[in-house]
């Protein structure tokens, strides 16, 4: 107990403690009745040794503690004022560095020593907080090395940076007339209550902290676009506030909620392919730099969710880190899975809380820029009435100036002996030449004038004192002017503001709306899918099984077995899921384009059914069954088919009494497409022999119809951009962009594209590309036409001088152009040239250099519309000509019997081998 003689412990009766309200113990449970459990029978008596010393309660004492702390934390260190937008230590900070302002850079070290004059915590603090301010490149102009928030490098110890104000500093935070003082914590110094800043600087810095029970995260905003809110807001009209982050990067603001709780932003890295098997990240998100983005995407490549060769992080001023992915490698995949894996896409959650009259107080950005800007307008207004009075009492002391010089009053003070006198004698001169003046004459007045030197009187210039009085009070005047329109001087405030500080200050993140990232269409399928289909088991350890697919962890699979039952798992080692598995393969969820087709005997000695459905949507691990559940259901044909083809099956009845017909065909085309839970249609109500394939189907769904949304910069088919036209599995898409990069692709929705693309269309393989580029080594424009011949291959349009580019790409049949010619001096301008693509030049392969436009200087090129023409319909097959195989076999057979038998044999097998091949499963 030697550690506890300190504490003055209240004694009771048998050592209980009479406060009724006793506390909690160690473990939270209450003392309260605890002697009804302990067993003191053993104890020894405690001598009471303490009952003559007076009693100290001390749970009074504690009973606020935490409330306080918490107040101090919340209100002192974390969270900062809506007045000036400044931490405590911010505000001291700028304060030390304006007490030190002489023009010249100050050591960092120096300025946190000076600030500890007013800041009661270490000199860390202080300097990480100067640091946080100085990368913010607005209040702090740095000298050295202060870290990059790029890289995540820490700035140089602080004795060997410097920083001072910047010019915006000093003219937007400071103004001395206006500043609230109060003693600093020792008594010693003034410090400002907070700084009179005339800038919504909370708004664009941003500010973060964390105190006990309350936490403040506001996002930074561009400078110009607060500006411009602010002008917005003075003229009376709406305007809308959105982030804009340092690092740059692509950002999702709609559901930002004006930065209340409960919003969030979505930010991206901008990352683009550098070349056909490299990614290049130019931008970073926010909140991350680029040391842990590189190890998000190096634990995502561990782990198997994305596949890279190696990363090189090239970032000086500007990042640049280059992803090297294998060959075979989709950029347009791995771009997705960056942002579904790896810290390359991250989501912020704001919470706007400032402090008010010294309490904690949760408002929209929208409403902060309305405060800061109505309290710069009041700001404005207390510094222009201070200037008004100093102008008048300027002009006040001016006029009793050269009222006391001109009309001699000093002449009337020689004979006074005494300083009684000597005031009484001036105030009787003033007094018949101050009725002009804007108030009374005191003695401070009186006692001023007797302060003006002899040689002051004898150089006394009366034009240049009237010039001074005029110059005055046009001052007075104009400030007037200022203060009757002080919402119109704000406004002009701003502007110059804007104007002076603005340059440089351009949004860096762009606001873009995001599509939705599936992270199992995206990631790397890194292992293999086995199933053992009689014993009912799929999983990745079944090595010694049949192979079924690769896939990845996050994949759900898909199972069908031949009792009529179908369910959907999570990927694992070993899975059970019913026995006698007829198909198996990774699920896609709300994929309407695969459909199964399945002929079905439903239960002992019932109909035998056919139906088509889709599977879009279901409950995990849940069986359902694809018939009626009756017992002994057997799934006699079934089928997978992904771009919803309808086979044609041959259906065989077993010889049960007078059955006439045992064989006939069935054609999945003529079956609807409906809910998995249908029951189908009749095929039969006799007992089936088995079905056979016999020809396999085209698909039966429609030409699926794609648009691109230019703000997500995706493919869809919800009807949301610019419609694409009707696609079908051998149909692509044509992308030419500004480099002269020109390529094909099959439509997915997955696909990504460029910003800088310039043609995207469906290709028509026979319709001619023409273009007008730049040819660098040349220094001429060349015109070419060419079509693309081999769809899987990117080639380039131009030639690889650097500084080739594409000045012009036509996708119609006949294009035209307009081309103006630059004018000669001394000449008149060259007509303009309409230029028929068509007829200056043929259509030649891709790489050819084309034909040389002109020799004259070109000002400009524009295109015209195209000539009109008209397209070849594509022929309808029952316009096209049918030979009858039997009539030419027959007539071969005429003309040449053995010939004829050799080609009917060949026939035959060739027709077997077909079938053979084309058999999906036979039951």
């Amino acid at each position: 107990m030697e550690e506890n003689d300190e504490l003055n412990l209240p004694s009771g009766e048998e050592g209980q403690s009479n406060d009724e309200s006793a506390g909690p113990n160690e473990n939270g449970d209450s003392l309260e009745g605890a002697e009804d459990t302990l067993d003191t029978t053993d104890e020894e008596p405690v001598e009471d040794t303490a009952q003559d010393d007076a009693l100290t309660r001390v749970s009074g004492m504690y009973k606020d503690w935490f409330l306080d702390y918490a107040s101090y934390v919340i209100l002192e260190r974390a969270v900062p004022a809506i007045e000036d937008g400044f931490k405590p230590v911010q505000r001291r900070i700028m304060h030390a560095l304006k007490e030190l302002d002489d023009g010249r850079y100050n050591k960092v070290a120096n300025v946190v020593g000076h600030t500890m004059q007013y800041h009661p915590h270490g000199d860390a603090s202080i300097a990480d907080a100067m640091v946080q301010i100085g990368q913010k490149d607005l209040l702090i102009d740095t000298q050295g090395n202060w870290g990059n928030i790029l890289t995540g490098d820490g700035a140089a110890a602080s004795r060997y940076i410097e920083a001072r104000l910047s010019k915006f500093a000093l003219e937007v935070v400071f103004s001395p007339k206006i500043t609230e003082w109060q003693l600093s914590y020792d008594g010693r110094k003034k410090e400002p209550v907070h700084l009179p800043v005339k800038f919504p600087l909370l708004l664009a810095q941003g500010a973060e902290g964390i105190a006990v029970g309350l936490s403040t995260k506001v996002m930074p905003h561009n400078f110009n676009e607060l500006i411009d809110a602010s002008i917005k807001h003075l003229k009376g009209q709406r305007f809308k506030l959105f982030p804009d982050f340092p690092t740059a990067g692509i950002i999702d603001v709609s559901n930002y909620n004006d930065g209340l709780r409960g919003g969030k932003i979505r930010v991206r890295a901008r990352i683009a392919q550098h070349d056909k098997n490299t990614l290049k990240i130019s931008e970073i998100p926010y909140g991350t730099n680029t040391s842990s983005l590189i190890d998000s995407i190096l634990k995502a490549n561990d782990k198997g969710k994305i596949k890279i060769k190696k990363i090189e992080d090239n970032t000086a001023a500007e990042v640049e880190i280059l992803v090297h992915l294998p060959s075979g490698i989709s950029p347009d995949k791995t771009i997705d899975a960056l942002y579904a894996f790896t810290s390359c896409e991250s989501s912020i959650s704001p919470l706007a809380c400032i402090i008010e009259d010294n309490k904690p107080l949760f408002i929209g950005v929208t409403e902060m820029l309305r405060r800061s800007t109505d309290a710069t307008v009041d700001l404005l207004r207390q510094e222009l009435e201070i200037q008004l009075n100093e102008l008048e009492e300027q002009w006040h002391y001016a006029s009793l100036e050269r009222i006391f010089i001109e009309n001699r009053i000093y002449r009337d003070i020689e004979e006074e002996e005494t300083w009684e006198g000597v005031i009484a004698a001036i105030d009787k001169g003033l007094k018949p030449h101050v009725k002009n003046l804007k108030r009374a004459v005191t003695q401070d007045d009186i006692v001023r004038l007797t302060e003006i030197r002899i040689k002051r009187i004898s150089k006394f210039d009366l034009d240049k004192a009237q010039q001074n009085l005029d110059n005055l009070e046009k001052k007075i005047a104009e400030v007037q002017h200022h203060l009757e329109n002080l919402v119109d001087f704000a406004i002009d405030y701003f502007k110059n503001l804007k104007s002076t500080y603005g340059q440089g200050r351009e949004r860096k993140s762009e606001i873009r709306i995001f599509d939705e990232i599936e992270a199992t269409k995206v990631v790397i399928r890194n292992t293999k899918l086995y199933v053992n289909r009689e014993e009912g088991f799929v999983g990745t350890s079944l090595r010694r099984d049949e192979y079924v697919t690769d896939c990845s962890d996050i994949d759900d699979i898909i199972v069908f077995t031949k009792d009529g039952k179908m369910m959907v798992t999570k990927v694992d080692s070993k899975t059970f899921v019913g026995k006698n598995i007829l198909h198996v393969a990774v699920f896609k969820k709300k994929d309407k384009r695969t459909i199964y087709n399945m002929i079905y005997k439903d239960g002992r000695g019932g109909a035998t059914y056919i139906k088509r459905f889709a599977v879009t949507s279901i409950t995990r691990d849940k069986a359902y069954d694809l018939g009626t559940g009756k017992s002994g259901t057997d799934v006699l044909y079934f089928s997978a088919n992904p771009n919803g083809e309808a086979e044609v099956v041959t259906v065989m009845l077993r010889q049960v009494g007078s059955i006439k017909k045992l064989k006939w065909d069935v054609d999945f085309a003529d079956v609807l497409i409906k809910g998995r839970a249908s029951k189908g249609n009749i095929v039969t109500k006799y007992s089936v022999k088995r079905i056979e394939l016999k020809e396999k189907g085209l698909s039966t769904l429609k030409p699926r119809k794609l648009w691109f949304d230019d703000t997500v910069q995706r493919l869809n088919t919800d009807e949301r951009g610019e419609y694409l036209g009707e696609f079908t599995s051998d149909d692509r898409l044509l992308i030419v962009n500004q480099r002269g990069m020109v390529k094909t692709v099959i439509p997915e929705l997955t696909l990504r594209f460029d910003d800088d693309m310039v043609v995207l269309e469906k290709w028509i393989p026979n319709k001619p590309l023409s273009a007008i580029y730049w040819a660098g080594e040349k220094e001429l424009f060349y015109v070419k036409r060419f079509l693309v011949e081999n769809p899987d291959k990117e080639e380039m349009i131009i030639s690889d001088h650097p500084k080739s580019y594409l000045e012009a790409i036509f996708t119609d049949y006949r294009p035209q152009a307009e081309i103006v010619f630059a004018k000669k001096r001394g000449q008149d301008r060259k007509e303009n040239l309409e230029l028929n693509l068509e007829e200056f030049i043929a259509v030649k392969g891709i790489t050819a250099m084309g034909n040389q436009l002109t020799k004259e200087k070109v000002l400009e090129i524009n295109a015209m519309e195209p000539l009109p023409y008209e397209a070849p319909e594509p022929q309808n097959p029952e316009e096209i000509e049918v030979i009858d195989e039997e009539k030419v076999d027959a007539t071969a057979e005429k003309e040449s019997p053995k010939a004829s038998k050799d080609t009917s044999d060949k026939k035959k097998t060739d027709k077997g081998q077909d079938d053979e091949d084309g058999t999906l499963t036979l039951f």
